[in-house]
């Protein structure tokens, strides 16, 4: 009873994990096995701590290291967990190693097209006329915010008996909805009446 009760070892030792790699180099050499890199995809890049990032580079000096891409929509910032400043959020050793790619936002047309998909994508019908206006809000406001009046609007055309989503049903449910920039916006006009 006394064994079950004992706290078990988690953690991956580094000598564990040098034999793992030796028995797949091994496995590469015999040709056994391939080895095929793979993509690791980190969102919010600037939510990770110190020990995070210390972790990271020091894989990506692993010659098993897979692509990482990071995302982040921070500038200049605090490291978590530090009081170091630094672009993106991200230490300044790991990213002299990066390569940053630069992003534009999207054009009224390109907004509309994924808009577009989107809706075919939830098996939702929408007007062309309604398309431009989602584009419009999705421009003012953000492109997930125009996403997320989707489903909310194809629910009131169905109320009102439509299976197509009309201009009426986004002007409701964008009357209904804020998107962040205008809550906080209305948070900050009324926040005497909020408690702090």
């Amino acid at each position: 009873m006394g064994q079950m009760m004992k706290p078990r070892k988690t953690e991956i030792t580094d000598k564990l994990r040098q034999e793992i790699n030796k028995v797949v180099n091994r496995y590469v050499d015999e040709g056994v096995a391939e080895l095929v890199p793979g993509v690791l995809f980190i969102d919010e890049v600037h939510m990770l701590d110190m020990e995070c990032f210390s972790y990271l580079n020091r894989a990506l000096e692993s010659s098993l290291s897979p692509i990482v891409i990071f995302a982040t929509n921070r500038g200049i910032c605090t490291v978590r967990g530090t009081d170091m400043v630094s672009p993106h959020g991200i230490p300044v050793d790991l990213l002299d190693r990066l390569v940053i790619v630069r992003t534009e936002t999207y054009g009224p047309a390109e907004m509309i097209q994924i808009l577009a998909i989107r809706a075919q994508v939830e098996g939702l019908e929408i007007d062309e006329e309604s398309l431009a206006f989602l584009g419009e809000i999705g421009q003012q406001a953000s492109l997930r915010h125009a996403v997320q009046l989707l489903s909310p609007a194809s629910v009131v055309a169905k109320m009102n008996g439509r299976d197509k989503i009309c201009k009426a049903d986004l002007d409701e449910v964008s009357s209904l909805y804020l998107d962040a920039k205008s809550s906080a916006r209305l948070l900050q006009e009324q926040q005497d009446r909020y408690i702090s």
